[in-house]
């Protein structure tokens, strides 16, 4: 079924943005400064991500099917950028006057698998954690039962946590920590041009195609309406994401808002989530609004920020595929996504991105295993013409 809609007019075009800035404004006058600041980086992440398309779960999967590399490049100089403004931060423990944390968590079997599951997921979903927000913002019926699931997903992983916790891991490792700011950013540089070139020595170059070409506009009509060069994609999310730092004491993270999403649905439905040790310390915050969680507040800014930019565009909502087998899809993998996710202390954003600006570990065990999840999701999608 093929379902369309148009957004014609002037005022309809902007209401969401205006939407989202009285949002913004309404939290920092009666709920406080950081939900405001939260909920702003967030729209200011799904405009971002929105104009630039900048989804991991397609380059990752054009790169291992069609060996497309621009998606993977963008992605390299991203990390690039947001280490390079990191680490000193870190080394340093504090900005503006007040301390700062990375997110730096133990490596062991519970992320390899995690994140391998939650490859998989990406590619029956057809969305990261991040893709799949600022989809939903883009007005994706498909994307939406994706978060819904991913949220129960979540929600189910919480219950076996104490077992995968217990499993081998080697203890939080900051290679910041380890060898200091200086040497681990230089390694992480090396490692990081290394990665480009052998991409870019792999990649077979997408040709030309009158079909995408995108007609000649003003740069500041690309910048409100878009589409954006992947480049500018990473470029801003590298600086939200250390501006996310710089306020808030942390870089950018969403598995745990998402799964305070689903804790609050499920106790919405009567299920009792207090004898669950990872609830124990969080019951409160099933109890406050969700915009006092920051991962939470970012989130519905995402969303928020990207139904700004698809309605400029005078795109939300438009062609969308809703098949039987596409939403059957969209629930198994959000069911991933979630489960993989909450195991592996994050997701593509949490775990790969905020963990490799973070100098930890699990960030980069994190891609190992995720990449491998793809490849079997690739297969998968494959195989049943997904």
């Amino acid at each position: 079924m093929l379902v369309q809609s148009e957004v014609t007019t002037p005022l309809n075009r902007f209401l969401p943005l205006i939407l989202s800035v009285g949002l913004v404004t309404y939290l920092y006058l009666f709920v406080g400064d950081r939900a405001a600041i939260a909920t702003g980086l967030g729209v200011a992440l799904g405009i971002s991500l929105y104009h630039a398309a900048f989804g991991f779960t397609s380059a990752w999967r054009r790169f291992l099917t069609d060996r497309w590399g621009a998606g993977l490049k963008a992605q390299i100089i991203m990390l690039a950028i947001v280490v390079t403004l990191f680490f000193p931060v870190l080394d340093s423990g504090g900005i503006f006057g007040h301390r700062v944390g990375g997110f730096v968590n133990p490596a062991g079997t519970g992320v390899a698998v995690g994140a391998f599951i939650f490859g998989i997921g990406m590619q029956l979903a057809g969305g990261c954690a991040s893709g799949t927000l600022f989809t939903v913002g883009g007005g994706s019926i498909r994307m939406a039962v994706t978060l819904l699931t991913f949220m129960l997903g979540s929600v189910l992983a919480t219950i076996n946590l104490p077992f995968w916790h217990s499993l081998p891991k080697f203890d939080r490792l900051s290679m910041v920590s380890l060898w200091g700011w200086e040497l681990a950013l230089a390694l992480h540089l090396v490692v990081f041009v290394l990665l480009y070139f052998f991409i870019q020595k792999i990649e077979i170059k997408e040709l030309p195609s009158k079909t995408f070409a995108a007609p000649k506009r003003s740069y500041l009509f690309r910048l409100t309406q878009g589409p954006w060069p992947l480049v500018l994609g990473a470029v801003a999310l590298a600086l939200l994401n250390f501006a996310m730092l710089a306020t808030l004491g942390h870089p950018w993270g969403i598995t745990s808002g998402i799964t305070l999403w689903g804790g609050k649905l499920v106790t919405l439905l009567g299920v009792d989530l207090s004898d669950i040790p990872y609830w124990r310390g969080s019951m409160a915050a099933l109890d406050r609004s969700i915009f006092r969680h920051d991962s939470s507040a970012t989130n519905i800014g995402i969303i928020a920020g990207a139904m700004s930019a698809s309605f400029l565009a005078g795109k939300f909502g438009k062609s969308q595929n809703v098949t039987a087998k596409g939403i059957i899809t969209a629930l198994i993998g959000g069911l991933m996504l979630g489960y993989g996710a909450r195991l592996a202390y994050g997701c593509n954003i949490g775990a790969f991105f905020s963990g490799v600006a973070s100098g930890s570990i699990h960030g980069w065990l994190w891609l190992f295993t995720a990449l491998a999840g793809n490849f079997i999701g690739v297969r998968i999608r494959k195989k049943i013409r997904l």
